[in-house]
């Protein structure tokens, strides 16, 4: 268990970030069967074969395994650097960890191998090996590429809406709106820490006024902790309305208010703005606004305008409607 003392300092420079590279890593748990598949299972039966093939030609993505999701135990941290913001493309990402020190990556590398059960000889030559963060960062640009690219506007927009809203909470409300359903992991203690559960025995963090770095993911079904000094303190944590397949609609309402509007009207259990929900739904922003406005005209969702946008939200009507207690 950790222990992330906070002040008030520390709200305000806690933010929210996006990764597509570390998004890219849990993907791969997902594919390999690491991490279960829960609503991605779908998702993951289709890419498989594909993954497959692309780890014939890119060995160094079954490597990873050996100092990745290791559970309890330590991970590398130069595959994954800390995301600059909410909208750094993949390939900015990649650029940054292609430019590790060699001698840091081996260290990393070495550190991990240690703590762990022995290795094929290959994969210790692998990662031991003089070009190991380019071979590492072709295998990760490959995976984009070829499957996490093609589903990404849809990852993408549950990631933003869920940042949206959490960090909304977070700058209106305090830490234990934002904490609230984070995880059944985590806890905002009234007296100024934050529990995470995880691990054996209790170790203590101080943020000291550098705030906390939330990192929302489509794939981890728990909570993760970055708390080493080579990161910012850090968070990765299971995004509100997670799910690689649409939502289930009851044909009921399908037939009541139309297929399109049923499934926006599912969706929004989560808030989200009209960006967000024509990437989901794969739609234009025109079509998308059509149906927002006249689900908005009948009394089953509102907008709140936030800057510059408007994000959308069941009422009390657009529930009872989703729920069938109508």
């Amino acid at each position: 268990m950790f222990r992330i003392e906070v002040t008030p300092q520390d709200m305000v420079a806690s933010r929210f970030a996006i990764s597509p590279l570390i998004e890219t890593m849990h993907a791969q748990w997902v594919i390999e069967g690491r991490t279960a598949a829960g609503a991605h299972r779908r998702w993951a039966d289709k890419w498989r074969e594909p993954y497959k093939k692309l780890v014939d030609h890119h060995p160094a993505l079954r490597a990873l395994a050996a100092i990745t999701g290791n559970k309890g135990s330590a991970n590398v941290d130069f595959i994954a650097p800390p995301p600059a913001g909410m909208s750094v493309p993949f390939e900015t990402e990649l650029a940054t960890m292609r430019t590790t020190p060699v001698g840091q990556a081996h260290a990393e590398i070495a550190t991990v191998l240690a703590a762990r059960p022995p290795v094929p000889e290959w994969t210790r030559a692998l990662l031991l090996g003089p070009d190991v963060v380019q071979v590492l960062a072709d295998a990760y640009e490959a995976l984009w590429t070829e499957i996490l690219s093609k589903d990404w506007p849809r990852f993408q927009a549950i990631l933003e809406r869920d940042v949206v809203q959490r960090a909304g909470r977070l700058a209106a409300y305090g830490w234990a709106a934002a904490l609230d359903d984070l995880s059944e992991q985590v806890r905002w203690h009234g007296d100024g820490y934050i529990e995470v559960r995880m691990g054996k025995g209790e170790e203590r963090r101080r943020l000291g006024g550098k705030g906390l770095l939330f990192l929302p993911s489509a794939f981890v079904p728990r909570v993760g902790a970055y708390l080493e000094d080579a990161w910012p303190y850090a968070l990765t944590y299971p995004a509100r309305g997670t799910g690689a397949e649409p939502p289930v609609t009851g044909a009921g309402l399908a037939v009541l208010i139309g297929r399109t509007r049923a499934r926006i009207l599912t969706e929004l259990a989560v808030p989200a703005t009209t960006t967000h929900l024509a990437a989901l739904l794969g739609h234009s922003l025109g079509t998308t606004g059509g149906h927002l406005a006249a689900l908005r005209g009948t009394g089953l969702i509102t907008g709140t305008r936030t800057g510059r946008t408007v994000l959308y939200a069941r009422t009390p009507l657009g529930d009872a409607l989703v729920a069938g207690n109508l």
